[in-house]
């Protein structure tokens, strides 16, 4: 009953206030100059917004242009009541933000601007910047069609700042029901993205090189349980142990060619990459360098020799590298081949590696070529070009020493004929010649030899061996006058010109003692 008093004197001091002139109709009063709109500097007729009846309600359809102030009205916005955002009568004093209308429910952890988010269509539509979400963690593949609140949980409120980008902070639980394998029990990490990828858990692809052990070839494509047996996924494994890695096992027991359990270390099951790749067991190549004797020549080339040429019976394991382990049957064969091979096993040549390899290249056995020089009896001249190995080794002699290596041990004969040969040739036996032959002699020819006359510079004055050696059996006697018989050179006429030479004595060969030089 108070308020009913109250409000009808606030309508009677109104009616008071407000005189009726004449002809006014009654219930309307004309704005007093010093009358002040309670809206500010709005400058639009009152009867666009209220109606004649009284100031409030307003009309439902408003002639005013929102279009026209900085704010024009979109969206939600268009049926909001003008009163939800002017809660004064002055409409200028209104803020344009979204927070001056609407409270932050997300605890100002997403920023001021609701925009960057949120459109005037709706609070629930995101923009398409949110889809993008360009921030530490864009959203690609399956992440782009999953809701803010799969991540962000209890929507509004959620963690939106600081939230793990770390693939197991989502899917944990996905980590720990995999099965196939078993991550937890195989110990995988959980840097999931290291294996699956954005758009699928399927299909996930493993770099299997981070392990140490790359898949090429075969291996690209083998099942990752071929290998990983009952899901163990931690097998320490080296790159050449094939054979024990249950994968080959059955393959290196069924080999026969060579049988690898009875062929030594070399064809040990953890020694399979040295002969076989993963392009295929049939394309094995073994380094034969490895065992200590590399196959070159006619071993290797130009087709290779078959491996039980020398591994007969599938034996592997041989320790010996020596020529005559595998052609021993070769150098048996040279005591019936004749000709220029020499018969091996009457001459006693040694049957070592070290001798076989001095003759014969590892390209073929029948190019062999001995190194005289190395007897310290070089080949030289005639003796290389004409002369047969069994020309000097007669009966397969072929222990000579250097005692029985001079010229004569093979020219005897040619020396013996020097006595029958005559004219400017000595009687080399008549005349007591040495049998260092290689004193007058050279190994291009027995003629044109050629005799170091250390006593008397010759040639002299045309003269021949005859001339001075007048006794054809001895070559160590001779005699100046025999051809100086001119009248200085007689006795008579020498002495007078030799008188106070000491020592000077007349004879067939005095002349000598003072006249080395052939000379005056």
């Amino acid at each position: 009953m108070v308020v009913y008093f109250t409000l009808l004197r606030v309508a009677c001091w109104l009616l008071l206030s407000f005189p009726q002139p004449a002809g006014i109709p009654s219930g309307h009063f004309p704005r007093q100059a010093t009358t002040r709109s309670p809206h500010g500097a709005l400058n639009i007729p009152c009867e666009n917004c209220h109606s004649a009846v009284a100031w409030r309600p307003i009309r439902r359809v408003l002639e005013f242009d929102h279009n026209t102030t900085n704010y024009p009205l979109r969206g939600m916005h268009e049926k909001v009541e003008c009163a939800r955002c002017h809660t004064k009568p002055v409409f200028t004093e209104v803020g344009k933000n979204c927070q001056d209308c609407h409270a932050d429910i997300h605890q100002r952890k997403m920023g001021p601007d609701c925009a960057q988010c949120h459109t005037v269509a709706g609070w629930g539509i995101i923009t398409q910047q949110t889809k993008v979400h360009q921030n530490r963690f864009p959203l690609f593949g399956a992440h782009a069609a999953v809701s803010c609140e799969e991540c962000h949980k209890s929507g509004a409120v959620g963690v939106f700042e600081g939230l793990p980008t770390a693939c197991i902070s989502c899917h944990l639980k996905d980590y720990r029901s995999a099965t196939s394998p078993n991550h937890v029990t195989m110990g995988f990490a959980t840097t999931c993205d290291s294996c699956h990828s954005f758009d699928s858990w399927l299909g996930a692809k493993f770099d299997h090189n981070a392990t140490g052990f790359p898949l090429t070839n075969g291996h690209a494509n083998v099942p990752c349980v071929s290998c990983h047996i009952n899901n163990n996924y931690n097998l320490q494994l080296a790159l050449t142990d094939c054979g024990n890695a249950q994968c080959h096992l059955t393959t290196w027991q069924k080999t026969n060619n060579p049988v690898h359990a009875t062929a030594g270390p070399a064809f040990a099951a953890a020694n399979c990459a040295h002969c076989h790749t993963t392009r295929g067991w049939d394309a094995a190549s073994f380094d034969h360098s490895l065992t200590g004797f590399a196959l070159t020549g006619t071993h290797s080339s130009p087709t290779p020799t078959p491996c039980t040429a020398c591994h007969s019976n599938n034996s592997y394991t041989l320790s010996s590298t020596d020529c005559m382990s595998c052609h021993a049957s070769a150098w048996n064969s040279t005591a019936a081949l004749g000709g220029s091979v020499p018969n091996h096993v009457v001459a006693g040549f040694p049957n070592t590696t070290a001798m076989c390899a001095s003759c014969h290249p590892i390209t073929k056995w029948s190019d062999g070529k001995f190194d005289h020089s190395a007897t310290g009896w070089p080949l030289t001249g005639y003796h290389l070009t004409n002369t047969t190995c069994n020309q000097c080794h007669t009966n397969n002699n072929y222990t000579l020493t250097t005692a029985n290596t001079a010229c004569y041990g093979c020219h005897v004969a040619a020396w013996q004929s020097t006595t029958k040969l005559g004219g400017a040739v000595p009687n080399h036996i008549a005349a007591g010649y040495p049998t260092t032959c290689d004193s007058c002699h050279n190994t291009t020819s027995w003629l044109g030899a050629t005799f170091n006359h250390t006593f008397f510079p010759i040639p002299h004055h045309g003269s021949v061996c005859s001339d001075c050696h007048l006794v054809s059996t001895n070559y160590a006697t001779f005699s100046c006058i025999n051809c100086h018989t001119q009248p200085a050179h007689k006795q008579a006429q020498t002495d007078p010109q030799h008188d106070g030479v000491g020592g000077y004595v007349y004879g067939a060969t005095t002349c000598y003692n003072c006249h080395k030089g052939g000379g005056g």
